[in-house]
């Protein structure tokens, strides 16, 4: 091969990635808005499916219901966190802080119900309406109680999460996948809304 066939195939290689790269970001944003549009507002119970094993090899099913309790953010989040620990960084400038309570209920369809489910705040991730992430925040010591234990079927957790998101965001959104271990994921997660009625006013004015 030449070297003129060769700068050929690599733009041609180049040129695919980026393609690729662009359909799945379309993806992504075409998702985030079906989620936008369909995500469960704060105080309303959620119920979802989790699956644990194999679809082919057999599988129980649980049910979990999930519900976001209030949502704080700004100075009353921050408030919270710094209560939690005076070693709790400062949000930078242009983000702040965001908490929801969130209580999820774990019981099972069948009996005798043998697994148990593992809930960890990480399943929880709050976004924009276009779909971008954004991290959770590194703190010395999280608000109490946290949203993080091993339930059985019958059990529940009720609990805080933390985020840290750009100020000049209004409208949020949280998703929850349930595939941890021997879980099974199915679609694209459980959306839920981290603003309410009140918070869309205020932002308004």
């Amino acid at each position: 091969m030449g070297l003129a066939s060769a700068r050929l195939v690599a733009r041609l290689a180049v040129l695919a990635l980026l393609l690729h790269g662009s359909a799945q970001a379309q993806a992504r944003a075409a998702q985030s808005h079906a989620a936008a549009i369909d995500a469960h507002p704060v105080g309303t119970p959620t119920t979802i499916i989790i699956e644990f094993g194999e679809q082919y090899l057999g599988s129980t099913l649980y049910d979990a219901r999930i519900t976001v309790l209030e949502v704080e953010r700004g100075d009353k989040a921050r408030a919270l966190v710094k209560q939690a620990s005076d070693s709790n960084p400062s949000p930078k400038p242009g983000d702040e802080y965001l908490l929801a309570r969130v209580r999820f209920e774990f019981s099972a369809r069948t009996s005798p119900a043998q697994d148990n489910y593992d809930l960890n705040e990480t399943q929880f991730i709050a976004t924009d309406s276009a779909g971008r992430e954004f991290t959770a925040p590194a703190l010395a010591a999280y608000p109490e109680p946290r949203l993080n234990g091993t339930l059985k079927p019958g059990d529940s957790l009720e609990g805080w999460l933390a985020f840290l998101v750009p100020r000049k965001v209004g409208r949020l959104l949280m998703v929850f996948r349930e595939d941890v271990g021997q879980v099974s994921h199915r679609g694209g997660g459980t959306w839920f809304q981290l603003y309410t009625r009140r918070d869309t006013t205020a932002s308004a004015k």
